[in-house]
């Protein structure tokens, strides 16, 4: 009778035990390519899991790759997947050599993502991409994804802090001090956010791509506001 209560009672403990545990997300580092590809390199992380968060993530996660793949930014998205999008650019250069046979500069497309910050509450992705098309210098750019680590649904960065007229006069100071040449830069009265701010396991990163607030020479501008300066504006428990 003993053991038998004993069985009952560890088994009615592990079912409610596997009820109350959340899903895991788990990401996976994904290669991208095609039979006929020999210029772009895809190497993004891919959401496994629940299949109602990973949908959103991956969704979002391919279209910016498809978007950093697109060469006339005029033109309407009809590509529908990465594979498509890799072709597209290969089929590109192939119309470029045939129209223009004495040119020698190769074309290369490299798209690589990490993982910056995964918590209970918050994710955060980097996408990094750099394209030449056989201009002057290539074209780097980089992407902040933020994602709601419970729905998967996008979080914009006015979303991540409680009150962004503070987060903005804390960035402001954090910035005057991280520029070293303060007079290609606009005016600190003037001082805006950047397009992209993730959060890593030191802070709230915020990052200028090229041109966004200097000429390309100055290239991309970054800094870290720590945890402990911004703990009190986030939305997210950044200790979990």
């Amino acid at each position: 009778m003993y053991n038998t209560k004993f069985i009952l009672t560890l088994l009615c403990f592990l079912f409610l035990f596997s009820c109350n545990e959340e899903p895991k997300l788990v990401f996976k580092e994904s290669s991208f390519t095609t039979e006929k590809n020999t210029l772009v390199e895809v190497i993004i992380p891919v959401a496994t899991g629940d299949i109602s968060i990973i949908d959103n993530i991956n969704s979002i996660i391919k279209t910016h790759v498809i978007e950093m793949l697109r060469l006339d930014p005029s033109e309407p998205i009809t590509i529908k997947t990465i594979e498509e999008g890799i072709d597209t650019f290969n089929d590109e250069y192939n119309r470029f050599k045939a129209d223009f046979p004495e040119s020698s500069q190769p074309w290369e497309a490299q798209i690589d993502g990490e993982i910056m910050c995964q918590s209970t509450e918050l994710i955060s992705i980097s996408l990094t991409s750099y394209v030449n098309t056989g201009g002057a210098h290539g074209n780097l750019t980089i992407s902040f994804l933020n994602f709601d680590a419970k729905t998967g649904m996008p979080i914009k960065s006015s979303d991540l802090f409680k009150n962004m007229e503070d987060f903005n006069a804390l960035a402001n100071r954090y910035f005057e001090n991280t520029i070293e040449d303060k007079d290609i830069l606009f005016d600190p009265q003037s001082f805006k956010l950047p397009d992209n701010i993730g959060l890593n396991d030191e802070g709230a990163v915020l990052l200028y791509n090229s041109y966004e607030i200097a000429p390309y020479s100055e290239g991309i501008i970054e800094f870290t506001i720590p945890f402990e300066k911004i703990n009190s504006l986030l939305n997210f428990d950044s200790t979990q």
